[in-house]
């Protein structure tokens, strides 16, 4: 499966929750898909100007895609996806969780050492002793010639969505 195949269907997947763009430059780093979800809940009283407490909760994916994959290329998207909690996640006292996940869809076999590396990364932060909630990475990678799909710890529960669909 071609890589633009694979995004096309995610895109397909996601495009009725999540504001999505195509092709951007992230802080130099180009993303081939950005897509972003955002959830408020609130209690109102009577009228839905008296909010008693409310919480929101924010998805931000971002999708690259490679010829091939090193062990250097993995460390730099980490470090992207570390600098993206600083960038995107606006803690306050009604957000909730901000999930980033940072999908790497290959062409080539993914060698045992990348894999290694994308299933013990882990990134997490709470922010006020999470009184303005959390953040989690989840690391995600598609090994396209080979038809599977690597995770982090966190990543395990979206793993199903990223699975390799005909």
């Amino acid at each position: 499966m071609e890589c633009n195949v694979y995004i096309n269907n995610l895109q397909n997947k996601f495009s009725r929750y999540f504001d999505i763009e195509r092709n951007i430059n992230i802080s130099g780093t180009e993303i081939d898909m950005f897509a972003k979800y955002f959830e408020r809940c609130a209690r109102t009283l009577i009228t839905q100007k008296d909010v008693i407490d409310a919480y929101e909760n924010n998805e931000i994916c971002f999708i690259k895609c490679y010829e091939a994959l090193s062990l250097e290329k993995v460390y730099e998207f980490e470090n992207f996806l570390k600098n993206a909690v600083a960038r995107y996640v606006k803690p306050h006292k009604e957000h909730m969780s901000t999930y980033i996940t940072g999908v790497i869809v290959c062409k080539d076999e993914i060698d045992s050492e990348c894999v290694k590396e994308i299933k013990k990364f882990k990134y997490s932060k709470a922010f006020k002793f999470f009184l303005h909630g959390w953040c989690e990475v989840r690391f995600v990678a598609v090994d396209l010639l080979n038809n599977s799909v690597i995770t982090n710890k966190q990543g395990k529960s979206v793993k199903k969505v990223y699975q390799i669909t005909p």
